[in-house]
């Protein structure tokens, strides 16, 4: 019998419960402001100096808001999962792949973010080291720099999502002010030598070329975000929203504006800021492009915003999601701060930076592979179990999602299937993964893999036994209990 509690309590990791009413303590303006926060980074710039190559900033800008639109309503609806149930992103991925099988896919994911951190985290190192070398002339060593940012960045997650929320309210304003002046000092540049950033093009390209052209841009945003779509849970289950509220849009208001709003806007403006750069010194870098257009102090105030954008990035999006990974992998016995230092280490030693010429081309597959994830986590939640969880055998190693020896077969043939096909359909990467494994996922389970292996949700839909804050329920799960008591503690 302990034998049995000791392997039960392994899904039970206290960083992972379900988060309850009371502690859920981020807003609308919490999220609007870690949005900015995380929309203004380097990589993003890529995007508009790859655009503006082909078709004109304002197409590039049209298409940034239509892709950021389109990913931002996919990422309000997996968020919806957190919002309801409290629940982390690789505790609900037990529903679609099974208690062991969560692990590969939650992985794949904890890689791309700590991938986002390493290359968010060297570039910030590079402009910390350029405003060194501003204030004292002679210093060069981002190796050096980047060790110590890291360092601060791990340390405030480390803290809590309260801390990462305050350093988002902190740097929001900052970031944005920054932003406004890096752009106008790009702008002016480009003013001087002769050009219009609107309508300055590359290489110009008319037809077919410039639909293609345009839907890259759509398509490398959504890809971009295609990470945190899949594990918004993880931030989305700290939102506050009402109890028995069940009006969809009013209880996900805040991941709503957030996604909707927050993002898109920034997403644009840094979209123009990487076409500046690119004109004024033919690369999207602005660290590079500030070292040509500022001096002295105007540089290092500068140079300040992009360390701000790239640690309030990496610790909402990057780091935080893929902690949680690791707390579930590597079991309650390593914690949220051994699983935070995890994420830093991995980011490290990939060296993400080396691939930043090719940067837009990640994007595409890491969206690829993510987005099929995305559609399995939409056909599981809403068509099949039409948001009815049964929380409680989340935390169970024999419970209703064992599957197969831990692994939900169904989930992966169509992960497969999807990720591979989206691969072949690289510019449309994001929306033919999602529609393929989702709709894949849906027809296998339906038909076979749920007549197998019977979920309590789908047999008998009760709002009162499977649904969370809707019918104003906090999941409680009692670490004591093991797989063959019947019940858990329902609050």
């Amino acid at each position: 019998m302990q034998e049995n509690k000791k392997k039960s309590s392994y899904l039970r990791s206290p960083d992972l419960l379900p988060i309850h009413h009371e502690n859920k303590s981020i807003g609308i303006m919490g999220f609007f402001a870690m949005w900015i926060g995380m929309a203004i980074l380097l990589a993003t710039f890529d995007i508009g100096a790859s655009g503006i190559q082909n078709i004109s900033l304002p197409w590039v800008v049209l298409a940034t808001l239509v892709g950021c639109i389109a990913v931002g309503f996919f990422i309000s609806l997996i968020g919806d999962i957190g919002v309801e149930h409290g629940l982390a992103f690789p505790v609900y991925m037990r529903a679609p792949f099974g208690t062991v099988g969560t692990h590969i896919p939650s992985l794949t994911r904890a890689i791309a973010a700590s991938f986002w951190f390493g290359i968010n985290t060297y570039f910030g190192a590079t402009a910390i080291n350029a405003i060194l070398n501003t204030m004292y002339v002679g210093f060069d060593n981002w190796l050096l720099c980047y060790i110590v940012f890291a360092l601060f960045q791990l340390i405030n997650t480390a803290s809590g999502i309260k801390w990462i929320e305050r350093f988002a309210d902190l740097a929001a304003p900052i970031i944005v002010i920054f932003s406004l002046i890096i752009y106008q000092t790009l702008t002016t540049e480009i003013a001087a030598q002769g050009n219009n950033v609107w309508a300055w093009v590359n290489s110009p390209v008319t037809g077919g070329a410039a639909i293609t052209a345009f839907m890259v841009v759509i398509f490398a945003n959504m890809g971009f975000w295609a990470t945190l779509g899949c594990d918004i849970p993880t931030i989305s289950r700290h939102f506050k929203a009402p109890k028995y509220e069940r009006n969809w849009f009013k209880r996900n208001k805040t991941t709503l504006v957030g996604s909707l709003i927050a993002m898109p806007l920034t997403e644009a403006f840094m979209i123009m800021i990487g076409a500046a750069a690119f004109v004024v010194a033919g690369t999207s870098n602005p660290v590079t492009a500030l070292q040509e257009t500022a001096s002295g102090w105007m540089l290092a105030m500068l140079l300040l915003m992009i360390v701000l954008t790239q640690w309030s990035t990496n610790t909402a999006a990057n780091v935080l999601p893929a902690a949680a990974v690791f707390s579930n992998v590597l079991g309650p016995k390593f914690t949220h701060a051994v699983s935070v230092f995890v994420v830093g280490i991995v980011g490290t030693v990939i060296q993400p930076w080396s691939v930043f010429e090719i940067l837009t081309q990640v994007l595409l597959i890491i969206g690829a592979v993510l987005s099929s994830i995305s559609g399995i986590l939409f056909a599981d939640y809403y068509l099949l179990r039409k948001r009815r969880v049964n929380v409680p055998d989340l935390y169970r190693l024999k419970g209703q999602y064992r599957y197969d020896g831990g692994v939900n077969t169904a989930g992966f043939i169509s992960w497969a299937i999807g990720g591979i096909i989206a691969i072949l359909f690289m510019t449309y990467s994001f929306i033919v993964g999602f529609v393929i494994a989702g709709a894949i996922y849906y027809v296998l389970t339906k038909y076979w893999y749920f007549h197998k292996y019977p979920q309590a949700e789908i047999s008998d839909p009760d709002d009162e036994k499977y649904l969370g804050i809707t019918v104003g329920r906090d999941w409680t799960i009692a670490d004591e209990l093991t797989d063959d008591e019947a019940s858990e503690a329902v609050k």
